[in-house]
């Protein structure tokens, strides 16, 4: 049987070749796309500049790459930050069904703001978005009211950098897991 990350790698090989980027070549590079991702979303949304003050820790994925034809899926490198340090790295993946076509890249940025949050993203077997901690995905009309005061939620996404075109209608699961040192 072909494991998930194998075909959602099949999927998406062709599609992230011909935007230029699969994935970082070194972890010092992914730290680096991260930070410079990190810094554009602080420097150009208030609400994420806040949130960065009060957050416990912030998961950045710079580069995800997602495409897909009836069958999808999206794969990406990430990095833990924590008081601005790196200190463990992660992938996220993810398989869709229905009515979709297309492909592109986007970036996003998690920021924790509670340590039961924090520890969830390392248990069992991986952190899946929409299971366990509440996630907010922060819009620019939500962005514009979020404060310190209204940020109780455990964590706060960012979407960032969209490039390309993908359309679609159907099921989607993704995952975060925590990648070996």
């Amino acid at each position: 049987m072909i494991s998930i990350k194998r075909f959602i790698a099949f999927l998406i090989i062709p599609f992230a070749l011909s935007f230029g980027i699969v994935h970082a070549d070194s972890r010092s590079e992914l730290d680096r796309d991260a930070r410079v991702v990190l810094s554009q979303l602080i420097a150009s949304n208030e609400s994420a500049k806040k949130l960065s003050e009060k957050a416990i820790a912030t998961l950045v994925f710079p580069v995800v790459t997602k495409a897909g034809f009836i069958l999808g899926g999206q794969y990406g490198d990430g990095v833990l930050f924590k008081q601005g340090r790196p200190v463990a790295y992660y992938n996220t993946a993810g398989g869709s069904y229905g009515l979709q076509a297309g492909a592109q890249q986007f970036g996003y940025v998690l920021f924790f703001m509670k340590e039961s949050a924090l520890s969830a993203l390392d248990s069992t077997q991986g952190f899946e978005v929409g299971v366990g901690p509440s996630v907010v995905l922060v819009d620019q009309g939500a962005a514009s009211s979020t404060t310190t005061i209204t940020a109780q939620d455990d964590i706060y996404a960012f979407i960032t950098a969209q490039k390309g075109v993908m359309a679609g209608l159907g099921i989607q699961g993704n995952k975060i897991t925590k990648l070996a040192k």
